[in-house]
C-alpha cells in the first residue's frame, strides 16, 4: 500500500519539473495610443462679458380718471398697440357741460355789467367836462371802480370757463404715448373717482430697455479703458455696443448700445445696475419680438479687437479651478500647461490669454487617457469647432511656415 502512493506522487513531481524547462512567451511592447493634437486657431477677437436681465419698457403710464363720473365708453381693443390722443374711455360729460354752460353765461353777464359801469363812467364825466361840478368826484371815483370791478369779474370767469373746459376735456380718457394698451380694468357703468381709479395702463413698445447687474471687476475695466482712451464717454456713460438673445435663440442676435449704469455700486452683491437699448421694430405682419418683462442673456463687448489664440473649449481642463491644457512636445511626450482662458466663441472656441504659443501642438481629445511626461502617437488635423446654424465651417489651422510636426515613428526606428 506504501508504494503505491509513492508512485502515485512521483508522477506530478516528474511532470511539474518536465514543464518548468520550457521558455515563457515574450510580451509585445505596446504602441503609444494614437491621440488628436491641432494648434491654437489665430484671429481677432473681442473681449467680453456675459450676463442676464430683463426687459423693461421705456415708457409705462398708468390711465387714471382726472375727473369723478361714470364710464360711458371704452373705445380700444385689450392689448393692440395705441397712438398719442388716442381716445380710450368716455365719462359722462353732462355734468361737466352743463357746468361749462353756466361759466360762459356768468361770462356774458359780467360783460354787460361792464358795459354798464363803463357808459355810467363816461356819462358822468362828459357832464363833469360841460358843467364843472355837476358831479361830485366821489359819483366819478365809485363809477371808475365799478369799470374795473367789472373787468376783474370777466377775468374770473373766463378762468372759470378755462376750468369747466378743462373737465369737460378730462372726461375723454385719452393715452398720453405711443405704446401697446393692456386691458380694461373697468367696464362701462363704473364710477371713476378723479386721479385714483385705475383704468388701464399703456407701455412703449420701440425701443425697449434691458436691465442688467454688471459686476464690480467690468467696471474697473471699462472705467480703465475709458482712462486710457479705447472707450469713448457718450452723455455720462460709455460708447459700447450690447448683443442681446433671447430663450431658444442661437448666440446674441439683436444688437443694442450702452445706455445707463447706476450712480453706487449695491455692498451687497458687488454689481451695479446696468441698462441697454434695443430697437423693436414692427414685422411686416405686425409682430413685435421684444416684450417688457422678458429674460434675456446680455453680451457686453469690452474694447476694440484684437489678435488672439483660440481652442476648442474641451481641450480646456480645470485642476482645482485653475484652467489648464495638455501639449505634445517635440518628443511625443504629453506636457501640463496652465493658461488663462478669455472669453468662450460662438464656434465652441475658447480665447487663450497666456500660456499657449501660435506653433503648439493641444491634445483636443482624450484627455482622461493622458498623463504628463506619457508618451503619445499624435494624430494632427485642424483645430474643432462647432457648427453653427448658418453652416460656418471649422476653423482653419494657422497658416504660413510652421515647425514640422511631430511625426509618428518610421519602421526600423527605436
Amino acid at each position: 500500500m506504501v508504494r503505491n502512493y509513492l508512485v502515485i506522487l512521483l508522477i506530478p513531481l516528474g511532470l511539474a519539473a518536465s514543464g518548468g524547462c520550457q521558455r515563457s512567451p515574450q510580451v509585445a511592447p505596446s504602441q503609444p495610443p494614437v491621440i488628436p493634437v491641432s494648434q491654437p486657431v489665430q484671429r481677432e477677437v473681442t473681449d467680453y462679458v456675459d450676463y442676464t436681465g430683463r426687459t423693461d419698457a421705456v415708457n409705462s403710464v398708468g390711465i387714471r380718471a382726472r375727473v369723478t363720473g361714470y364710464i360711458d365708453k371704452v373705445s380700444f381693443q385689450e392689448g393692440a398697440e395705441v397712438k398719442k390722443g388716442d381716445v380710450l374711455f368716455e365719462i359722462d360729460p353732462r355734468p361737466y357741460q352743463d357746468q361749462l354752460n353756466q361759466a360762459l353765461a356768468q361770462v356774458q353777464l359780467n360783460q354787460a355789467s361792464l358795459k354798464l359801469a363803463q357808459a355810467t363812467y363816461e356819462r358822468d364825466r362828459g357832464a363833469v367836462k360841460s358843467v364843472p361840478g355837476a358831479v361830485s368826484q366821489q359819483r366819478l371815483d365809485q363809477d371808475l371802480a365799478a369799470v374795473q370791478e367789472s373787468e376783474a369779474e370777466i377775468k374770473a370767469s373766463e378762468a372759470a370757463v378755462a376750468v369747466y373746459q378743462l373737465n369737460l376735456d378730462f372726461c375723454k380718457v385719452l393715452s398720453p404715448i405711443d405704446g401697446r394698451i393692456s386691458r380694461y380694468y373697468f367696464t362701462p357703468g363704473n364710477l371713476a373717482t378723479q386721479d385714483q381709479t385705475l383704468l388701464t395702463t399703456v407701455v412703449s413698445v420701440d425701443p425697449m430697455y434691458a436691465y442688467f447687474d454688471m459686476d464690480e471687476p467690468t467696471l474697473v475695466r471699462i472705467t480703465q479703458a475709458v482712462d486710457e482712451g479705447r472707450i469713448k464717454l457718450v452723455k455720462g456713460h460709455a460708447e459700447l455696443p450690447v448683443d442681446l438673445g433671447l430663450q431658444g435663440e442661437t448666440g446674441y442676435p439683436h444688437h443694442g448700445s450702452f445706455n445707463f449704469q447706476n450712480n453706487i455700486v449695491n455692498p451687497s452683491t458687488g454689481t451695479i445696475a446696468a441698462r441697454g437699448v434695443f430697437p423693436n421694430p414692427m414685422s411686416p405682419k405686425g409682430a413685435r419680438l421684444l416684450v417688457p418683462g422678458m429674460f434675456v442673456r446680455i453680451r457686453l463687448p469690452i474694447g476694440g479687437p484684437h489678435p488672439g489664440l483660440l481652442v476648442i473649449d474641451r481641450a480646456v481642463g480645470s485642476d482645482q479651478g485653475l484652467p489648464f491644457v495638455y501639449v505634445v512636445n517635440k518628443d511625443h511626450q504629453i506636457e501640463y500647461r496652465r493658461v488663462t482662458t478669455g472669453p468662450l466663441q460662438d464656434d465652441g472656441l475658447r480665447v487663450i490669454l497666456t500660456g499657449l504659443q501660435p506653433d503648439d501642438w493641444v491634445v483636443t481629445g482624450g484627455l482622461q487617457q493622458v498623463r504628463p511626461q506619457m508618451e503619445v502617437s499624435p494624430d494632427e488635423m485642424p483645430m474643432p469647432t462647432l457648427t453653427n446654424a448658418a453652416g460656418q465651417e471649422p476653423a482653419p489651422v494657422n497658416k504660413g511656415p510652421q515647425p514640422p510636426p511631430p511625426g509618428q515613428n518610421q519602421p526600423g526606428q527605436k
